[in-house]
């Protein structure tokens, strides 16, 4: 079978769902998903789900605590890789006032390194990249580099795409609403030895 590794960019689908759908559908099943996404011929090996912790905003921290255990306990081929918010202070050019802010660092690295360190190991034969992020198009070109005959296919967010990706990648498409409705984790998560996670509230 060819196999199939997917690299999922937290940021870039989060924001893309949020825009698209408001707060549904975030309790999204990242297997099942990648899964859909296959043909017939193709095998799932991995899911590299690329993230970074919320900062000082303590519910939504909570969600997303309960959401990548309810991911860990779920599935069996899914591994997390996170990033961090680096704090920096947002200063007011009309008033001068400072206010603090975060921004995400390191998750399009990690992706881009574990993309072509995969190719390099022979782990994969297609990269599934769910992501429109164009800073990604680097990896794409050391990917060809490496010969092989690797490939790697865009599979875009909702309301999101990369031309530059596009061009590249050797298919690229944006992942339709059905399949995204579809690939939802079940309302209760959990194993027989761990606890029960439920999906929040405030998602539905």
């Amino acid at each position: 079978m060819h196999r199939v590794i997917a690299y999922v960019d937290g940021f870039n689908l989060y924001h893309g769902l949020r825009e698209r759908f408001g707060r549904q559908l975030h309790w999204l099943d990242l297997e099942a998903l990648a899964t859909s996404l296959l043909r017939p011929d193709q095998r799932l090996r991995g899911v590299r789900y690329f993230t970074a912790r919320v900062r000082d905003q303590p519910r939504s921290a909570d969600r997303q605590q309960k959401y990548l255990a309810a991911l860990a306990a779920h599935s069996s081929v899914l591994e997390i890789v996170e990033g961090r918010f680096q704090e920096r202070m947002i200063v007011c050019n009309t008033c001068g006032s400072r206010r603090r802010s975060y921004e995400e660092k390191e998750s399009d690295v990690n992706l881009a390194v574990a993309m072509v360190r995969d190719a390099l190991l022979d782990r994969f034969d297609t990269a599934l990249l769910i992501s429109a992020d164009a800073d990604l198009a680097p990896a794409i070109n050391e990917i060809r580099k490496l010969g092989g005959g690797k490939r790697v296919v865009a599979a875009f967010p909702p309301r999101r795409r990369s031309d530059a990706l596009r061009r590249l990648a050797d298919g690229s498409f944006t992942i339709g609403d059905a399949k995204l409705r579809r690939a939802q984790l079940p309302p209760r998560v959990g194993r027989p030895s761990g606890p029960v996670l439920t999906r929040p509230a405030y998602w539905s």
